[in-house]
């Protein structure tokens, strides 16, 4: 984030004074938002608003195979709905009014296993990911819809996997930004197993948060859940830009300390 210190002089009287701006990044945080399977950009409007509420700037889409591609959902496969993921981010980072350094990627369920694979592909700096699902890496590039027809797809995700064993925990395990990760109480869709084999893949992060949403089932389907996942969202967000902001200015204040008078950072 680029923080701006200016050293100024103010006239008072016949006399002129020094003084210091400290001024934040001209361009903002961006958030990129990705819906779960059968989900849409919808869904996530209004996160989007409370979002860009804090100063960002906020992107959702749908993914192929959904709304207005709807026809290619019985075909459409991870590695084309990792390609529309890396478009959007794409498009967002160059944005003129968004700092490439500082963006955010959200991720629901399948969006989430996306939000994941992602990282190891564009420079994410948060991540938040919902109840992320988990999927073998065989059959890469089969129908998404053919995954669930795995009959032995819901003991897999109840299994303890280390992080060599699986494309997703790989990308985690490589991951160096901040993570928010959240679980749903009874989720049966992606039960817990799944959830702590993210959180041990995560063993390179400058930061962890989980939650666990109580009551909540995978959809979220509840108001009181929806509201409580979106208020921990936009404070975990409020909290890391906020940091990020204070961080860059104290770079910025202990280069001026180190300046000769007068000199502008």
């Amino acid at each position: 984030m680029d923080v701006r210190l200016e050293t100024v002089e103010l006239s008072v009287d016949d006399d002129r004074i020094g003084g210091t701006v400290l001024s934040p990044p001209p361009r903002l945080p961006g958030v990129l938002f990705v819906h779960g399977w059968g989900g849409s950009q919808d869904h996530d409007l209004v996160r989007a608003r409370e979002a860009a509420g804090i100063g960002c700037v906020c992107l959702t889409f749908d993914l192929r195979g959904h709304e207005s591609t709807a026809r290619q959902w019985e075909h459409v496969n991870r590695p084309q709905n990792l390609a529309d993921l890396k478009a959007a981010y794409d498009w967002l980072s160059a944005r003129p009014d968004v700092d490439p350094s500082a963006i955010a990627v959200i991720g629901i369920s399948y969006g989430g296993y996306l939000a994941a694979l992602l990282t190891s592909e564009r420079p994410v700096r948060w991540l938040a990911l919902r109840s992320p699902a988990i999927y073998r890496d065989e059959g890469w590039e089969l129908p998404k819809l053919q995954l669930h027809i795995d009959t032995n797809l819901p003991d897999y995700r109840q299994r303890k996997l280390r992080w060599q064993d699986n494309r997703v925990l790989r990308a985690c395990a490589a991951y160096r930004g901040d993570v928010l990760l959240v679980a749903a109480e009874n989720d049966t869709i992606v039960p817990h197993p799944v959830v702590e084999n993210y959180a041990a893949a995560f063993m390179h992060v400058r930061s962890l948060t989980r939650r666990v949403i109580e009551d909540a089932d995978h959809a979220f389907s509840q108001k009181p859940a929806q509201k409580a996942y979106t208020t921990l969202l936009i404070k975990w967000l409020a909290e890391m830009i906020m940091g990020a902001r204070e961080e860059a200015a104290g770079v910025k204040v202990r280069e001026r300390k180190q300046q000769p008078s007068g000199a502008t950072v």
